[in-house]
């Protein structure tokens, strides 16, 4: 394979739609594009400018017979979302169509897209960098608008910006930095060491608050995995009903009704939930309840997110207890259900004894009562950091956060060594290391290997 092979793909779901679409991109896309429709009064595609339409139908090459109507859109390189040759061909969303369509192109000359292709080679050709290219597969991922909303953001430049940014102010420290080198008379170095370690401050304070947006970033577009759990008959099934809105797990009196994982998803204030409600944590009495409790704490394991559900008529037991114990160092919410039967005297002390700190919220279940007050406090305990609503720039992609914690450690290496009279060209060494982490987000010093890696993950078609 080659990154000069002119390249093909279905760019639509799988399927049926109104629409679907065949995408070409390459050298001889356009011969290809030709090749396969037919205009109507027999004009050739590729007599066509750039930024135009045609309608007419698409032909088997192999064969007589039209496959479909259809419209072909043509951008010319450079003016083309991979700033090559592109003619995407826009038929019946039907898996026939376009599977044939697909054929026929190979068959004259293209070769099957690898996945996130089309995005890579606009990558590659300079149409848009590493962090962009990841917001277009971040947008399409999207599941909530909150998520949507912050990949258009970095679509649009916004990180590549901050971190361009970042980069400029690092790249004339540096040049300083060589100046001391070159030139390292006593009175020259110890007055650049002083402006070099401010410079350096403001870099990394700059690092430090586009850190601090990770934590709410990643949430908003991965989500958060809630375990729903505690001993059996707390009303674990009826919390996830009335979070979700809708009656989707079996409630009865009988303990032990759940006796699997149920995951349902809800968006609560922009932000993604996962909610799984589990089995009832006991001393199991058969092989079944076993595995229900087995994966009931398989899931509090996994989980970002616990909520710890009780009765307010009862004490904490050992289950409780045990839940507590598997939970430790999670974010935890206790929700003290069936508040409208009357709270026994004492409840919340109890549990506020034993959970450290740990958000407690009264909460009907049946009624609705204190429903709010939890959501607010599922919310609450899983943003970190200032809000992200005015943020110029947001962190939302975990090789992102990795890239500037990296940066940020150079540059507070940088200014030690500074700080201890350590020679220029040690010194250089960190700051070239904080440049090269900024450098691998917008993809400046990415590896071959992580760019293919970054690509692989994305969809065939884009």
């Amino acid at each position: 394979m080659s990154e000069s092979d002119t390249i093909a793909a279905i760019a639509t779901p799988v399927g049926l739609g109104g629409i679907g679409i065949v995408r070409i991109s390459g050298e001889d896309a356009l011969r290809i594009a030709a090749a396969l429709f037919r205009r109507k009064g027999g004009a050739r595609l590729d007599d066509l400018p750039g930024n135009t339409f045609a309608y007419g139908r698409i032909i088997d090459p192999t064969g007589p017979g039209t496959i479909d109507e259809a419209i072909a859109l043509i951008w010319r390189a450079p003016k083309s979302y991979t700033r090559e040759d592109v003619v995407e061909l826009s038929m019946h969303g039907g898996p026939i169509p376009l599977r044939r369509t697909l054929r026929a192109a190979i068959t004259l000359g293209a070769r099957l897209a690898e996945p996130g292709e089309f995005t890579k080679r606009a990558f590659l050709n300079g149409r848009i960098d590493l962090a962009q290219a990841e917001a277009v597969s971040d947008l399409i991922e999207a599941r909530t608008e909150t998520g949507g909303r912050l990949a258009v953001k970095q679509l649009e430049g916004r990180l590549s910006q901050t971190i361009g940014a970042m980069r400029a102010s690092l790249v004339l420290l540096q040049a300083t930095i060589d100046a001391g080198i070159d030139f390292p008379e006593d009175d020259v170095e110890q007055v650049t060491r002083e402006a070099l370690v401010g410079g350096l401050r403001e870099a990394k304070d700059r690092v430090t608050k586009l850190l601090e947006t990770a934590g709410s970033g990643r949430v908003y577009r991965e989500g958060v995995r809630t375990a729903l759990v505690g001993r059996p008959n707390v009303g674990k099934s009826s919390m996830l009903n009335a979070l979700l809105g809708q009656d989707r797990a079996i409630v009865t009196d009988v303990p032990g009704t759940t006796r699997d994982v149920i995951e349902e998803s809800v968006t609560i204030q922009g932000i993604p939930f996962v909610l799984l409600d589990t089995a009832g944590i006991h001393v199991p009495g058969d092989v079944v309840e076993r595995i229900g409790v087995d994966r009931a704490q398989e899931a509090l394991r996994s989980a970002d997110l616990t909520i710890l559900i009780l009765d307010c008529r009862s004490e904490l037991n050992e289950d409780d207890f045990r839940v507590l114990s598997i939970s430790q160092g999670k974010p935890l919410i206790v929700a003290v259900n069936k508040v409208d039967l009357g709270l026994k005297l004492g409840c919340f002390a109890e549990v506020e004894r034993h959970t450290e700190g740990s958000p407690v919220v009264g909460v009907s279940a049946l009624t609705g009562e204190g429903l709010e007050a939890l959501r607010e406090a599922m919310c609450s305990l899983v943003l970190r950091g200032p809000g992200i609503a005015a943020a110029a720039a947001v962190v939302t992609n975990v090789r992102h956060e990795t890239c500037l914690q990296d940066a940020d450690e150079s540059l507070q290496d940088a200014i030690r060594a500074l700080e201890e009279g350590v020679p220029y060209d040690l010194v250089s060494i960190d700051i070239r290391g904080a440049l090269d982490a900024l450098g691998l987000i917008t993809g400046e010093s990415a590896s071959e290997e992580i760019i293919d890696a970054i690509f692989s993950r994305f969809c065939v078609g884009k």
